[in-house]
């Protein structure tokens, strides 16, 4: 495939710029309280609608990664920062001064602690609960397996998420700790605790569409109930390039054969994102059980 480094985007990839009241209430609200979202550090497509919708994708343990994914523009470093212990309680405060009736929290990748800050995870999912306890949580998690997985778990999120990233053959634009095998570990974990799962692929890496229905089979077989499919779309020059820009038709197609396949909820986009609709998702996981 020719790559698309060079390419002006496509007309159906233009970013609507956040507009109204409502996101600068967000934004108030997350720097009063000293939070980090991964709708800043990841430069996603979507903030200008989350936002303007009153929901945000809050990141903790900081903004400083411990791997380097070559698709990824959030600070890395061997070590990341001390972790607060306060942030459950911000974190907390936050969601509920903002009245969401779901909260995704996710977080950089912290190697360097003990147990990869899976209680630390843990510890934000009990704080909303007590102090916003109708609010629904979502954890987008890292390839956490064993004891770490086993005290996320424990807090009950409402969705467990994931991300494979892309297909198989190009899990090397991962930082190299991560696989395509350990993040189907982590699903299967979650999905046999009973707790409905979801996973994103990044599209335009020079996946072919059969890889793509292979991803999505493997995914399927892990018990998987959600998934999302967006456009790569390179945050800075230090990242990889973009090789194909995916259209809205091909998006179209892709979402109906995962549809096809079984998976409760599909979004499937050019700026989808794992948290992109996600309390849709939860929705649709739920209805599927029969919940």
């Amino acid at each position: 495939m020719q790559s698309a480094q060079f390419k002006p985007k496509p007309s159906w990839l233009k970013v609507q710029l956040p507009h109204g009241n409502e996101w600068r209430h967000v934004e108030e609200v997350l720097a009063s309280h000293d939070l980090h979202t991964v709708c800043d550090e990841a430069r996603c497509p979507n903030k200008g609608e989350c936002w303007g919708a009153g929901t945000a994708t809050f990141m903790i343990m900081g903004d400083i990664c411990t791997r380097g994914c070559r698709f990824c523009a959030v600070k890395t470093a061997r070590r990341g920062g001390p972790l607060d212990p306060e942030e459950p309680r911000h974190l907390a405060e936050a969601v509920k001064s903002l009245g969401l009736r779901y909260a995704v929290i996710t977080s950089v990748d912290r190697d360097d602690l003990p147990d990869r800050g899976a209680g630390h995870f843990a510890a934000c999912i009990h704080a909303i609960r007590e102090l916003s306890p109708d609010t629904k949580i979502e954890a987008l998690i890292p390839d956490y397996t064993g004891t770490e997985l086993a005290q996320v778990l424990a807090a009950r999120p409402d969705m467990l998420a994931h991300n494979i990233e892309t297909v198989r053959r190009l899990q090397s634009v991962r930082d190299h700790r991560a696989s395509f095998n350990k993040s189907l570990q982590t699903l299967r974990a979650a999905h046999a605790a009973g707790i409905p799962t979801k996973s994103s692929l990044l599209l335009g890496l020079g996946e072919t569409e059969d890889e793509v229905v292979e991803a999505l089979e493997e995914l399927q077989g892990a018990g998987v109930s959600s998934v999302v499919m967006g456009q790569y779309l390179q945050p800075t020059p230090k990242e990889i390039p973009v090789v194909e820009y995916i259209t809205p038709e091909q998006f179209a197609d892709y979402a109906r054969k995962a549809k096809s396949l079984g998976f409760a909820s599909v979004i499937s986009a050019p700026f989808a994102r794992t948290s992109f609709h996600a309390r849709e998702a939860w929705v649709a996981s739920r209805e599927e059980a029969g919940a």
